[in-house]
């Protein structure tokens, strides 16, 4: 069927105005139903898939014909009922693909006679579409509406056995890899870290839940409690560490107190997340800033989402020990016979997992680093006066931890390096200018530093991240006098 056949196919005599909606309504009751929908006003560009997804929800989608250069389309649904249901929800609810309403309506024809040949792409997008739809239900009769659950294209997300925090980017990074993500909220309703999430298109939120459910973000932990919500589209306000709507870049992030009034229907948003400092808007992707190392904002949530990338979604059997390489043989001193590599042995394999996507590929004493999980279950340490060379350390009962209980709520704080850097611990009579002084003498350069108000801690801003990395490994533990020694971590915020 050429487009020159649309008139054929018009569902009235009644030109295709613009949107005025009474003529609509007019043109509405006029048409007697049909399970061939006409779809006007699609947007340039626009996809089968997108198309279909209109209807999938209201059952099966039988044939389709795009007609590109009028940016209209014909759908046709397994079932007049099928039909009848989609028309009477999107007249309740106005349609839209691609952030730009659309009109559907009965067509005047009670089939589509398609060309197959002019009409393969359409049909193998079809084929593909059902595939996954009929995977997913395989009991139901594609023709009866009522066993097939419409699926949205939202998905309520319950992340149980929250040992380490999940930011909203890290969701987006996982699910991506199942379609176009365009919204998400993330919130803590009893008790519980949450969020939805919107895809484009109905088939990728099914094929992400089909995917995703019951499987761990980090081993042992983190595990995705996927279904579907009864929202089809989410109002993001803001866009920020909570809340986020990809196709609209320029939104405010909102201030602590609207945030939480807007989302009050979805509780308290985010309360398992501590929230990034305010002030400084998101870019609109998700670049990590390199080499400069200016951080805003999103850019430890960025790392993390990064790392999300290199996460492992299985179950456990992962050992807790690193292969650090290509490290800086001059600075750095290990294995005997390799001496830019270090085997390191963290308390647990979800630890060595956050290590390593926090570290990999961070600049050391100049050189970029590798980090990834060793094929040893341990770190052997050799028996009493044989490593002459002191290449092995038991750090099991060090100082140097900052993170000592397993589970505290301190693991939130754990955030892989930034320019800027948490100083905790600090001692009575200690100044800015002391400070200041202490993490110059390095040959590091501080751009910026505040006191927390009980001047017990404070933040400190270097000119790189490999800068405040050297600083850090300088620094932490370092002893201010009277058994007062100073503690160092990365923080996710900016001056």
């Amino acid at each position: 069927i050429g487009s020159d056949e649309l008139n054929m196919y018009s569902s009235s005599p009644t030109p295709l105005t613009a949107n005025g909606s009474d003529s609509k309504k007019q043109r509405l009751e006029e048409s007697p139903p049909s399970r061939v929908l006409h779809i006007r006003k699609l947007p340039n560009e626009v996809s089968e898939t997108e198309v279909i997804a209109l209807g999938l929800p209201f059952g099966k989608v039988t044939n389709i014909l795009m007609l590109k250069g009028k940016n209209q389309a014909f759908l046709e649904l397994g079932t007049e009922e099928a039909a009848i249901t989609m028309v009477n929800y999107y007249t309740a609810v106005t349609p839209q693909v691609r952030n730009t309403p659309v009109f559907i309506q009965y067509s005047n024809h009670k089939e589509l006679k398609t060309d197959s040949a002019l009409n393969q792409r359409a049909q193998a997008v079809l084929q593909a579409v059902s595939a996954v739809q009929d995977g997913s239900s395989p009991s139901s009769d594609p023709g009866v509406l009522d066993l097939a659950p419409p699926p949205s294209p939202v998905l309520r997300i319950i992340i149980d056995n929250m040992f380490y925090p999940v930011t909203l980017d890290v969701l987006q990074q996982i699910f991506s890899k199942f379609g176009t993500v365009m919204k998400i909220i993330t919130f803590t309703k009893n008790n519980q870290f949450q969020a939805l999430l919107q895809f484009s298109d109905p088939v990728n939120a099914q094929q992400a839940k089909l995917s995703l459910d019951g499987q761990n973000i980090y081993n042992s932990c983190c595990t995705l409690r996927i279904d579907f919500s009864k929202l089809v589209n989410l109002n993001v306000k803001y866009n920020n560490d909570k809340s986020r709507d990809y196709t609209r870049p320029d939104l405010p992030t909102g201030d602590g107190e609207s945030v939480n009034k807007d989302h009050s229907l979805l509780g308290t948003p985010s309360g398992a997340l501590a929230s990034y400092s305010s002030g400084g808007g998101y870019s609109s992707s998700l670049s990590l800033s390199q080499g400069g190392g200016a951080i805003s904002p999103l850019s430890a949530a960025a790392a993390a989402a990064a790392a999300a990338g290199r996460v492992a979604l299985s179950g456990s059997g992962v050992s807790g020990v690193l292969l650090a390489s290509n490290l800086n043989e001059e600075r750095v001193k290990i294995l005997y016979n390799k001496k830019d590599s270090a085997l390191i042995q963290l308390s647990d394999g979800n630890q060595a997992q956050l290590a390593m996507s926090h570290l990999n590929g961070q600049k050391v004493f100049g050189k970029v680093m590798r980090v990834t999980l060793s094929k040893h279950q341990t770190v052997a340490l050799p028996r009493e006066g044989l490593d002459d060379q002191l290449l092995t350390k038991d750090f099991s009962g060090s100082p140097l931890h900052r993170f000592k209980k397993p589970g505290s709520k301190n693991f939130q704080n754990i955030f892989p390096p930034s320019s800027t850097l948490h100083l905790s611990n600090v001692r009575d009579a200690v100044g800015e200018d002391d400070l200041r002084l202490l993490f110059s003498n390095g040959g590091g350069t501080v751009k910026a530093f505040k006191f927390f108000q009980d001047r017990k801690m404070a933040l400190i801003q270097m000119t790189s991240v490999e800068e405040a990395i050297q600083t850090l490994m300088e620094l932490h533990n370092y002893d201010m006098g009277g058994n007062h020694h100073l503690k160092v971590s990365f923080s996710k915020s900016t001056i």
